[in-house]
């Protein structure tokens, strides 16, 4: 088994960290201080193809696979994990969720847009008060013999404000009789009685335009409707999967500048922390970043593995828990453990570790939170092992 990346993902890597490094990360700082959406950075990221990765040359995309996006985002992950978020929600969300269910006059019409970052793309499925549970959605739609009408209200929104299009979702079924089905929707902006609510100031990712958005009687014809009706929480969490995926990439990323930050730090103060060739014990700087090493190196790994068998076509929804999980999980504690060893420093704002301090949370709750890929993860992990009860049923003799 060959862990080396082939030589055309090992090219893809190395100018995505060269184009990183020169065009994203000297920016970052500026647009967190700001916490206003990235312009600055957009124009070199159409130019770099980034608003397509995935998507075929037909509709103006890059036509590359899984891996190549996980390889793209961890640069992005790790120079800015905002810019990041903008690439891989515009890909794996909005414009994945048309491509994937859209029938080709809507792809026609918007995939060309999307792929080339002229229009950016919204994904309106969390609500106030559903958290994890999409399919508690309220918002409601209802088809009068001519259109459908839509009320109701969505948070959290990536791209909230900035976006051209939105994928909304709503109930189409009647949950106080216990019939739960939701559907989407393609809605412009700019469509009456679709408004932009509060922009939210966050803790972290804070140049990734997050927003609520609302809808009072907000009338769409028929060709509106994309995909089959009741029929969108599963194509939700098919695309769910594969984000998880793409995310898990970011979150490597974050970790990685986390852990480069700390060895800049300690390599260039080895005396401050007992790091010497008379002291041949192991100091706590090198226990820390030994172990962050390590664990970059797993969950990267993980990563690389669910990529590959989305690839494939092959069963991924497990690993790519797994790896989400896991590298959510140190997003968040890559640059707790690298600020303890760079001491009070790291509380300043010109240190950048601060900023993936911040950062981090996000990648351990979007597109599924810590809990609930280990709620996935154990499901999958129970119903591939025979219940006790039907052990020893198979154990007992014919009658």
């Amino acid at each position: 088994m060959n862990f080396d990346l082939d030589a055309e993902h090992a090219e893809l890597q190395r100018q995505a960290r060269e184009f990183c490094q020169k065009e994203i990360a000297p920016k970052a700082q500026a647009n967190d201080v700001k916490e206003t959406f990235h312009w600055e950075t957009v124009p070199a990221l159409r130019r770099m193809g980034y608003f397509g990765i995935t998507f075929p040359k037909k509709y103006g995309g890059l036509g590359l696979d899984e891996l190549s996006l996980c390889l793209i985002l961890e640069e992005l992950g790790a120079a800015d994990a905002a810019a990041a978020l903008t690439i891989e929600s515009h890909n794996g969300l909005c414009t994945n969720h048309i491509y994937l269910n859209g029938n080709e006059e809507q792809k026609a019409k918007y995939l060309p847009l999307l792929t080339s970052g002229e229009m950016l793309g919204g994904w309106a499925l969390t609500e106030p008060g559903s958290g994890s549970d999409a399919g508690a959605a309220k918002t409601k739609a209802v088809f009068d013999g001519k259109q459908w009408i839509l009320n109701g209200s969505k948070t959290f929104t990536t791209q909230g404000s900035v976006a051209g299009v939105y994928v909304v979702f709503a109930q189409t079924g009647d949950p106080d009789a216990g019939k739960k089905e939701l559907t989407a929707f393609l809605i412009d902006k700019g469509t009456p009685g679709f408004t932009i609510g509060k922009i939210e100031h966050k803790m972290g990712i804070r140049s990734s335009d997050t927003a609520q958005l609302h809808l009072h009687d907000v009338r769409l014809a028929p060709d509106r409707m994309i995909g089959l009706k009741g029929k969108a929480f599963g194509h939700a969490l098919k695309i769910l999967d594969g984000g998880r995926v793409a995310i898990s990439g970011i979150s490597v990323g974050i970790a990685r500048s986390a852990l480069d930050e700390g060895l800049r730090w300690v390599a260039a103060r080895k005396g401050d922390y007992g790091i010497v060739p008379e002291n041949p014990g192991l100091t706590f700087a090198q226990k820390t970043l030994a172990q962050i090493a390590a664990e970059v190196d797993a969950a990267r790994l993980l990563t690389h593995r669910a990529a590959c068998l989305m690839d494939a076509g092959r069963p991924f929804s497990k690993e790519a828990s797994m790896a989400k999980l896991i590298s959510g999980d140190l997003a968040m504690r890559a640059p707790t453990d690298i600020l303890d060893v760079i001491g009070p420093e790291g509380a300043s704002l010109d240190c950048p570790v601060q900023r993936a301090f911040r950062d981090a949370k996000l990648y351990q709750i979007g597109e599924g939170s810590s809990q609930i890929q280990q709620l996935v993860i154990s499901r999958m992990l129970l119903a591939d092992k025979p219940r006790a009860e039907d052990k020893k049923k198979a154990a007992a003799p014919a009658s």
